[in-house]
C-alpha cells in the first residue's frame, strides 16, 4: 500500500473518531492560515491615517494567491455575534516583502464595518478573506501620461496603484473636505517633493465641490492623458459625461463604491423565509443590509452589483432594483441581487 493510500485511510479514521467535528475543524484552530484552510488573514496591526480612516496590515493565509494594483478584497468581520462582509481596495503594493496586504478603510456613519475596523479592531484578529478581484487596474503597456481623479476614500485603489508602479507623467486631483481629511497626505507630498507626482487638493468645505471643468484649468491635457477615476457617484457622473462630450471615453477608467440610486421602492415587511425571520423595510436599503440587519446569514461580494455573489431566489412579493427603478416580480425560479435591490412592498426571499 503506498504512502498516500495510508494517509488517506488515517484521515478517514480520524473523521470518523471526531465526529461530529472533522480533523480539518482543530487543524483550524491550531493552524487557521495554513495551506488547504478556508482563506483566512490575521490583523497585524492597525494604523491610523486621519481622524476617521485606518490602514489595516494582514497577514493572509497560504492559499492566497496576490493581487494587481487597484484591485480589491472581500474580508469577512465577526461584528456583535454577526459575521459581515465588505470590500475594500488593497493600498499595498504587489511586492511587498513581507507578503503583507493592507487595506485603508474610512469609517462611515452607521457603517458597521467600517467603524469596527478603524475604531475597535486589534491586532491578532482572525478574519475571512477572498481572493483579491476587480478590473480597475492599470494596463500592461504603461501609458506615457496618466491622471489619476479621485475624492475621499476613492484615492485608496490609485494609491495602490502609486505605490507599484512609477510613471514618468503622472497629475493627481484629489478632493477632500479640509487638508486634514486627505488620506496618505504626508506620502503623496513626499512624491510630489520627489517630483514623482504632480498634485492638486481641491478641499470641498473651503472651495466647494469641483466642478468638472475645472479640468481645462487644473490639468490643460486631461483628455491627452489616460485617467483612473474614484470617488462618489456624482463626481464619477460627471466625469464620464466629460469626457464623453470630448469624444475621449475610452481614456477613462472609474471605480465605483456603491451603485448609483435612481428611485427607491415602497418598502414592506420582508420575510427570510429560511430563518423563519420578518423585519420592515424602507424602499431604498438594500435586502442585503436588511438581512444582515436582521442577523440572517447573506452571501455576498462586491456589493455593487457586479458579481452576482449575492442572488437569492424571490419567493413572493417584489423588489426594485435601485440602478434602474425597474421592478422584479416573484415567479417560479427567479433570482435576484440582494445588493442592488430592496423592497417594493412585503416579499419573501429564500435565506
Amino acid at each position: 500500500m503506498t504512502s498516500t493510500a495510508l494517509r488517506s485511510r488515517a484521515w478517514k479514521l480520524l473523521e470518523m473518531v471526531t465526529t461530529p467535528l472533522l480533523p480539518s475543524d482543530y487543524l483550524d484552530l491550531v493552524s487557521p492560515l495554513r495551506a488547504g484552510a478556508d482563506l483566512r488573514g490575521h490583523i497585524e496591526a492597525v494604523h491610523p491615517e486621519t481622524g476617521d480612516a485606518a490602514t489595516i496590515v494582514i497577514r493572509p493565509g497560504r492559499g492566497w494567491r496576490g493581487h494587481t494594483a487597484g484591485q480589491y478584497v472581500r474580508i469577512g468581520v465577526d461584528v456583535d455575534g454577526v459575521r459581515l462582509w465588505r470590500a475594500y481596495s488593497i493600498t499595498s503594493p504587489t511586492n511587498r516583502q513581507d507578503g503583507r496586504v493592507t487595506i485603508t478603510v474610512k469609517a462611515i456613519p452607521d457603517g458597521k464595518v467600517s467603524n469596527h475596523l478603524v475604531r475597535r479592531a486589534t491586532p491578532g484578529t482572525l478574519i475571512q478573506l477572498d481572493q483579491a478581484t476587480g478590473d480597475f487596474v492599470l494596463p500592461q503597456a504603461k501609458p506615457t501620461k496618466v491622471l489619476y481623479l479621485t475624492a475621499g476614500s476613492g484615492i485608496t485603489p490609485v494609491m495602490g496603484m502609486l505605490r507599484d508602479i512609477e510613471f514618468d507623467d503622472v497629475v493627481m486631483v484629489h478632493c477632500a473636505p479640509q487638508p486634514q481629511d486627505v488620506i496618505f497626505r504626508n506620502e503623496l507630498h513626499d512624491l510630489v517633493a520627489d517630483k514623482k507626482l504632480r498634485l492638486t487638493e481641491v478641499h470641498t468645505a473651503i472651495d466647494g465641490m469641483l466642478d468638472i471643468a475645472r479640468l481645462d484649468e487644473l490639468v490643460p491635457d486631461w483628455a491627452e492623458r489616460e485617467t483612473w477615476a474614484c470617488g462618489p457617484a456624482g463626481l464619477l457622473d460627471a466625469a464620464e459625461e466629460h469626457w464623453s462630450e470630448h469624444g475621449v471615453q475610452e481614456r477613462l477608467h472609474t471605480e465605483r463604491f456603491r451603485p448609483s440610486i435612481v428611485v427607491a421602492g415602497d418598502g414592506g415587511a420582508v420575510t427570510f423565509s429560511a430563518t423563519g425571520r420578518t423585519v420592515d423595510a424602507d424602499g431604498a436599503t438594500p435586502l442585503l443590509d436588511i438581512g444582515e440587519e436582521a442577523g440572517v446569514l447573506m452571501p455576498s461580494g462586491c456589493r455593487m452589483g457586479i458579481c452576482f455573489g449575492c442572488i437569492t431566489p424571490l419567493k413572493a412579493g417584489a423588489v426594485r432594483d435601485l440602478r434602474t427603478g425597474e421592478i422584479t416580480e416573484a415567479e417560479p425560479g427567479v433570482l435576484i441581487q440582494t445588493c442592488v435591490s430592496a423592497a417594493a412592498g412585503p416579499c419573501d426571499i429564500e435565506r
